[in-house]
């Protein structure tokens, strides 16, 4: 690792130059859809939900206005509703549980292994044990998050799920493309959800979502409810559905990230192995088990001394260099959902993990000049 002086204004994501990288081919699809006219539903959009479909191994691709809502078409089509219960962890972004709430039904929190950060899937058995015992809720779902971009442990969740008759879903918005041994996360999940946001891995230049399954009957019905539950025109509505349909601009953006994004992923993980070897004995970083190909949507570590969390942050701001905490309260933690169940009473792997961690800069453009600098100031302020 060379000393640098502090590179200007490091970005915490470099949209600036992927877009310096595919501009000309950006500009070119949007020109198309200016020209042709078709903002809503336009040819874009079944020409990307095909090459979606390529990329992720799914027999369906069905696009859709944002991540959120492509959590919530699955649970529509499952009927989701009052006294359901949706196991899913609490160290994670609101879309997850929130789908689960605004349906009626009832989030159920399940700790996370400290190392992964992701579900545990023996504590998730366990959760659903209980649940049943009580009896005052049916579990029905069990929504495991891809946390920074690590795929969940699948195949023993896929085991947990079978051996309690429930339904799968793979919340990929941060994990859209990792993979286990070469296996994305669709071999096991009844249903893989992701997201566009723009900072995501793969994102657009505004909301947008995607959905892949293997199911029939679950895409026949989605495809129902992302347009105002149609039949076989939007006048003949058969079902309660919502507005949920993806932009065709969005779409032809997509088409020319989409094309760069596995050179991207691999750029992701050389990167984060080169922090795993410079900040070896300094912090904690995400494990990655081998086999396992992460997006790294954000390179985040545990610190030795949580205490200095602030304390470090502000000096890596002096340095120049950005940080986030994902996630400083965990949901079980928040006012809307504190009044939720949490399995097992408590979730110390959770609570501890928000108070640990730190994230750092991560993008597929990320230089090692720019790297040894943050690595140098990170280090430094331990």
């Amino acid at each position: 690792m060379n000393r640098t002086p502090p590179p200007q204004a490091i970005p915490f994501i470099d949209l600036a130059t992927q877009q310096a990288r595919i501009r000309e081919k950006v500009d070119r699809r949007m020109a198309a859809v200016l020209d042709h006219g078709a903002y809503i539903m336009g040819p874009e959009i079944a020409e990307l939900e095909e090459k979606l479909g390529a990329f992720g191994k799914a027999k369906h691709t069905l696009s859709c206005s944002s991540g959120t809502d492509a959590l919530a078409l699955p649970l529509m089509a499952w009927d989701l509703r009052m006294g359901d219960a949706v196991f899913c962890p609490s160290f994670t972004f609101a879309a997850t549980a929130e789908v689960v709430a605004w349906l009626g039904a009832t989030p159920v929190f399940v700790d996370v292994d400290r190392d992964t950060m992701n579900m545990d899937p023996a504590k998730l058995d366990l959760a659903i044990e209980a649940v049943k015992r009580e009896g005052k809720l049916k579990p029905r779902v069990v929504i495991a998050v891809d946390l920074f971009g690590l795929a969940a442990d699948y195949a023993a969740i896929r085991a947990v799920c079978d051996a309690h008759g429930l339904k799968l879903v793979s919340d990929a918005a941060q994990g859209y493309g990792a993979t286990t041994d070469g296996k994305l996360s669709i071999e096991w999940a009844d249903v893989v959800c992701t997201s566009f946001f723009p900072a995501k891995p793969l994102g657009c230049y505004g909301d947008g979502g995607a959905i892949q399954t293997n199911d029939d009957d679950l895409q026949r019905i989605m495809h129902s409810l992302r347009v105002h539950g149609q039949g076989k025109d939007k006048y003949d509505c058969v079902r309660i559905g919502m507005n949920a349909r993806m932009d065709t601009l969005q779409a032809a953006i997509l088409i020319e990230k989409l094309a760069i994004f596995p050179d991207e992923i691999e750029a992701r993980m050389r990167i984060a192995r080169r922090y795993g070897e410079l900040l070896k004995g300094h912090v904690v970083p995400q494990a990655l088990a081998e086999g396992a190909v992460s997006t790294v949507a954000q390179y985040t570590v545990r610190l030795p001394q949580p205490e200095r969390r602030e304390a470090v942050q502000a000096a890596l701001r002096e340095a120049g260099v950005p940080t986030a905490i994902y996630y400083p309260i965990p949901l079980h933690r928040q006012t809307a959902y504190e009044r939720f169940e949490v399995a097992g009473g408590e979730l110390t792997e959770t609570d501890g993990l928000s108070r640990e961690v730190i994230s750092l800069p991560m993008h597929p453009y990320l230089s090692e000049e720019t790297q040894d600098h943050i690595v140098e100031a990170l280090i430094g302020a331990l």
